[in-house]
This record gives structure tokens, C-alpha cells and sequence, in this order.
């Protein structure tokens, strides 16, 4: 608290000229230029602290819920609502500057630090993701984007007040060194996330650093810089509420890697084999030894099970490799499995795999368990993998180069995905399919997501293909992680709604038809009559009339 003074007699200097009044100059241990720099390296670094913090709640939630674009514009725009909440409520503290800023600081370290972990331990333990934004995780999560974003609304009237109380001058200027360093620290912040923070620490460590440097910054700054505007009592409670919130945030990074253990096996279970987080994805892989059936996970979904993977793979390659298949393209496919069916096939001459997570590639190279699942594909000297981009490298890909083009990409209902399923896509796709090529697309649940689906097909007649859409049934109907974890996955009666099926749509120039190769090798599942089987099922799904989806006019 700052210490309290009588009011200027009649005639005496303003207010602000008051030696240690309220509103007068500070009483600093340093010269004014000093002390002004000082506190604007402070707003530097507490813009970067709270970049990051808002950057941390997006990706977590992001990662825990999928559809980036909505939870980016539910945690950004209530964070940017609480700021102006926040710079409302702080224009009450502006006589107490100093303090309120201090106390602002240390409440922000906490929280931001915390907010990771604690979203995650509530993911982890109850996984009640699903449903209405009324469930209590997601709930918890406007909670703390409310909360962030009153902290960091709140420093600003302070810190100009601060500023203005180290060398008065007008308004406009003042304004303007405040936000050059708070923009600058917000750009360093954000450029820090993604490639220092995130990578080299990880999510959970990541943030407890963050509230760490916070609170160091925004407790020296006050207690350094403007201590003599705090009484005794003010800045031992200061000082303590400080080494009490590093101690926190120090004992949980501490305990960080034992929690990140804790909550995976709650989430995976208690045979987690590798967890590594790469630049692009977490990648998970369970099972694989002691007859237990392996689990690979991408980004938190079970993108490969041991019990079912050869439904989708035989339902993926195996019609469209009726017909001339000398050349073979897979967009994703890192795990070879696509690979594996592919090489059943007699007459291959080349197989181009393009996969953007090198270290999946690298897995289904050396992993003994899922190597040996994919029978070494990738040490056949037909395979080529390239490590890029699907849509960048179709674009510089030479047309007309290829008899089939295999699409083993995620859901199109995955944000980061839509690009992947969008009608300039599969332009490019259609244009380096050779004459009577074949191209088939992995384009999510039948029955559970049919406007999906439907929207895949329509989006590629709007390329210029003709379709035969189809499904395999027999999709393992059991636990699901990441994004897809849902209450539904908690009593076999709610299990029913969860996908049972996977999604097919075989395209080409001329129309198509799925069926298998007289002289093809015979798959252990697939057979005609069931390829036949999911024509119907899918067809009676049908939506009619859905739009194509662009790149600018995403429809999934």
C-alpha cells in the first residue's frame, strides 16, 4: 500500500508534483532515465509472459478439443473482452500504482503458469470434453481465458500511471513507448512459443517457466524499482506472495514430468511404449509386445489400432489399385501400412510416399512393433518418402505422373486438415494422375458424420471427378483419446454413437466402380461382396446439394 498524505494546502504544486504523494514523482533508487528504461524492459517482458499465456490456452485447447478455428476464437476474443474489463477495473488501483501492479503480476504468474496443467489434469482424469460448452472442463476453460485476460487488461493503466510518475510528459507519448514495448515483447513472446518453448519444453513446463519469469520481472520491478512508494507491511506481503507463487510454480515443474506420465497413462492407459512431441504432432504408440494389439496416436487420436487397421487399409488400397498401378502416390501413409498393401500388388515399378512428420516415418522405420506391422515397407527400394507437405508438393509435382493416388490423411473434420480436402487439393491431385489413373480419398465416419462425408464427394465432382463413394464396417468401437474422448466412450450403452465405420470415396476421369483385381492378391478382410455391401451403406447415407469446400470457403 502506498503511504497516505494530507491534501495540498491552497496554492501548493499539483498533485503529482507532491514529493511520494499518490500522484507525484517516484521516489527512485535510480535516475529517471533509468528507471524509465526499466520499466519499459518490464512491459517488454510481461507482454512476451502474457502472449505466450494466450498462445498455451489456444494450442492446449486446440489439442484437447480439435477445430482450432473455434476454441482460437473462444479463448482469444473473451481474453481480448476480459482485457478491456480489466483496464476499466484497474483506473480504481491508479493511486496505488505500484502495489496493484505488483499484486496484478503475481496473480498472472499464477495463473498463466498453472493454466496448462490444470487444464490437462482435468482432461486426463475425466475426459468430459464433449458436448455443450456448458460442461464444466470447457467451462474452466473460459475461466481462465477470463482470467488472463483481466491480468493482462489490468496492467496497462497501471504501468502508465507508473511511467508517468517516473517523468511526466503528454499523454501521446507516453502512450506510445508503452505500446512499442508491450508489442515488441508480444512479437518475441510469440515467436518464442512455437520455436523454443514448445518444442525444447513442452506444453506444461513451458507455461510454469513463463509464470516464473513473470513473476521475477513483475516482483523486482516493484519491489527494485518503486519500493519506497510501498510501506514495510505492503512490500514484505508482496515480497512473500512472490516467493510463495515461484515456489509453486517451481515445485509443479519439478513434478511436471512424473504428472505428464500420470495423466498420459489416464488418458492411454498403462502400456504407453513412446510419447514425443514433434514439430508437428504428439505421436503415441501403445501395445506392440506381449500379444497386447498396438496403438498408434496422432495429436491425441487413435489414428492406427492393431485390431482393426487392416479393415481400412485393404478397404483404402485395394480398389483403387484395380487397373494399371506401375506408379503409386500416398499422401500421408507415414506409418507404412499404406505402403505394406501397396506392395502386395504385382507390376510396381515406384511407390512416392509424401508424409510431413519425419519422426513418424523414422518410427515405422526403426519401432520394432509397428515396423514389423507394415513388414518393412519402407526398406523396399521401390519406396521413395519425402518428408513435405501434401499440398505444396503436388504443386510442384510433374503432371500425369502417376496411375493411383492414395489419400491416407486424417478426418476432414480436423481443422488443420480442410486444406488437404478442399477442391483446389484435388485439383492438384487430379493433375498429376495419369489417363484412367484412379485416386481414393480417406474422407472420415459414414454414418456418424454423413455431412462430412457428403461433402468430400461434392468437393471432389467440383474438381472434375466422377465418384463411387463406399465405407468398411467393423471399425473398433472402444476408447478414444485426444479430441475424440467423449462421455460417450464411458458405458457400452452410449459406446454405439461413437464411429463404427470408416468412409471411402474412389475417383476418377471416367466413373469409377469399387471392386478388387482378378489378378490382384486377395485381401484377408475385403472381399467384392462387402465392397459391394458399403456402396450401399454409404449411398444410403446420401446428402444432396452441399457445396464444394475451398480454401477459403472451408465447408467441414
Amino acid at each position: 500500500m502506498i503511504e497516505p498524505h494530507a491534501p495540498a494546502p491552497p496554492g501548493s504544486p499539483p498533485p503529482w508534483k507532491a514529493p511520494g504523494g499518490p500522484g507525484g514523482p517516484a521516489r527512485l533508487p535510480v535516475r529517471p532515465g533509468t528507471g524509465r528504461f526499466l520499466v519499459l524492459a518490464g512491459v517488454f517482458v510481461c507482454a512476451a509472459c502474457g502472449l505466450v499465456y494466450e498462445l498455451e490456452l489456444v494450442a492446449l485447447a486446440s489439442y484437447l478439443m480439435g477445430d482450432s478455428v473455434t476454441q482460437a476464437s473462444v479463448v482469444l476474443s473473451v481474453m481480448v473482452f476480459a482485457m478491456g474489463i480489466g483496464s476499466l477495473a484497474a483506473k480504481r488501483l491508479r493511486g496505488l500504482a505500484a502495489a496493484g501492479f505488483g499484486a496484478v503480476e503475481a496473480t498472472l504468474a499464477l495463473v498463466g503458469g498453472c493454466s496448462a496443467m490444470a487444464l490437462y489434469a482435468v482432461f486426463a482424469w475425466t475426459g468430459d470434453w464433449g458436448g455443450m460448452w456448458a460442461s464444466g472442463p470447457r467451462c474452466l476453460l473460459v475461466a481462465f481465458s477470463l482470467a488472463t485476460g483481466l491480468l493482462i487488461g489490468a496492467e496497462v493503466p497501471l504501468l502508465m500511471e507508473l511511467i508517468q510518475r517516473i517523468r511526466r510528459q503528454d499523454a501521446g507519448g507516453a502512450v506510445a513507448d508503452l505500446f512499442a514495448a508491450d508489442y515488441v515483447g508480444a512479437l518475441v513472446g510469440g515467436l518464442a512459443f512455437p520455436f523454443l518453448l514448445l518444442p525444447f519444453l513442452g506444453q506444461l513446463t513451458g507455461a510454469l517457466i513463463t509464470g516464473a519469469v513473470n513473476a521475477v520481472v513483475g516482483g523486482t520491478l516493484v519491489l527494485g524499482l518503486f519500493r519506497r512508494d510501498l510501506t514495510r507491511r505492503a512490500r514484505w506481503l508482496l515480497l512473500l506472495a512472490n516467493a510463495l507463487v515461484l515456489a509453486i510454480l517451481a515445485s509443479a515443474a519439478v513434478l511436471a514430468d512424473d504428472f505428464e506420465r500420470a495423466a498420459r497413462q489416464a488418458v492411454y492407459g498403462g502400456d504407453v511404449r513412446v510419447a514425443l512431441q514433434t514439430g508437428v504432432q504428439e505421436v503415441v504408440l501403445t501395445g506392440g509386445t506381449h500379444g497386447r494389439p498396438l496403438d498408434l496416436f496422432l495429436d491425441g487420436r487413435l489414428r492406427v489400432s492393431g485390431r482393426d487397421e487392416p479393415r481400412y487399409h485393404e478397404a483404402l488400397v485395394h480398389p483403387a489399385m484395380t487397373g494399371t498401378h506401375t506408379r503409386v502416390l500416398i499422401l500421408g501413409g507415414g506409418d507404412g501400412l499404406a505402403a505394406r498393401e501397396v506392395l502386395r500388388h504385382p507390376g510396381l515399378d515406384r511407390v512416392d510416399v509424401v508424409e510431413l512428420d519425419e519422426e513418424v516415418v523414422r518410427l515405422a522405420r526403426t519401432d520394432p512393433a509397428l515396423s514389423a506391422l507394415n513388414e518393412h515397407a519402407f526398406g523396399d527400394p521401390r519406396v521413395r518418402v519425402t518428408t513435405q507437405d501434401a499440398f505444396g508438393w503436388l504443386r510442384g509435382a510433374p503432371p500425369a505422373s502417376y496411375d493411383v493416388v492414395l489419400s491416407d490423411l486424417p478426418d476432414p473434420g480436423i481443422t488443420a486438415s480442410t486444406k488437404l480436402y478442399s477442391q483446389e487439393f484435388y485439383g492438384l491431385a487430379r493433375r498429376v494422375l495419369a489417363p484412367g489413373g484412379r485416386l481414393v480419398v480417406h474422407a472420415g465416419p459414414v454414418a456418424s458424420s454423413p455431412r462430412v462425408y457428403w461433402t468430400v464427394d461434392a468437393t471432389l465432382r467440383a474438381a472434375g471427378f466422377r465418384t463411387a463413394p463406399y465405407c468398411e464396417g467393423g471399425r473398433h468401437a472402444g476408447f478414444a483419446a485426444g479430441p475424440d474422448r467423449t462421455p460417450a466412450d464411458r458405458t457400452p450403452a452410449d459406446r454405439s454413437r461413437a464411429p463404427r465405420d470408416w468412409g471411402f470415396v474412389l475417383a476418377a476421369r471416367t466413373e469409377p466402380r469399387p471392386r478388387l483385381g482378378q489378378d490382384g492378391p486377395r485381401p484377408y478382410v475385403l472381399t467384392d461382396a462387402s465392397l459391394a455391401a458399403g456402396e450401399r451403406a454409404a449411398r444410403d447415407t446420401r446428402i444432396a446439394g452441399l457445396p464444394a469446400s475451398t480454401l477459403v470457403h472451408p465447408r467441414y
